[in-house]
């Protein structure tokens, strides 16, 4: 069994910093991808960043350059810092981590529950 639990979020000031985390845990034999995705009332789920497991990072251009993803692969954690937060980054944040549980089992994408950011104007 595989969890996915995100921490971190929460309500900010525009031009504010949050930080997000999430940690996968239970039977991995590894881990390729994770990243993170957002959804906002009313719209769809778009991609914020995404890391591999050899740190090659993707990071949505509504983004760059304020929110930054790293990876502590020894945790099987992935961190997203974002600063200079704007009232349009209001979302649910989610959590992905792609995982295979045995050696020879298939790429499963996993999912955390999502975690709230409110920014205010």
């Amino acid at each position: 069994q595989v969890q996915v639990v995100e921490s971190g979020g929460g309500l900010v000031q525009a031009g504010g910093s949050l930080g997000l985390s999430c940690q996968a845990s239970g039977t991995i034999a590894s881990i390729n991808a994770m990243g993170w995705y957002r959804q906002a009332p009313g719209k769809q789920r778009e991609l914020v960043a995404v890391i591999t497991n050899t740190d090659t990072t993707n990071v949505a251009t509504s983004v760059k350059g304020r929110f930054t993803i790293s990876r502590d692969h020894a945790e099987n954690t992935v961190h997203l810092r974002m600063n200079s937060l704007k009232v349009e980054d209001t979302a649910v944040y989610y959590c992905h981590a792609d995982i295979r549980t045995t050696m020879r089992a298939s790429w499963i994408r996993y999912w955390g529950q999502g975690t709230q950011v409110t920014v205010s104007s």
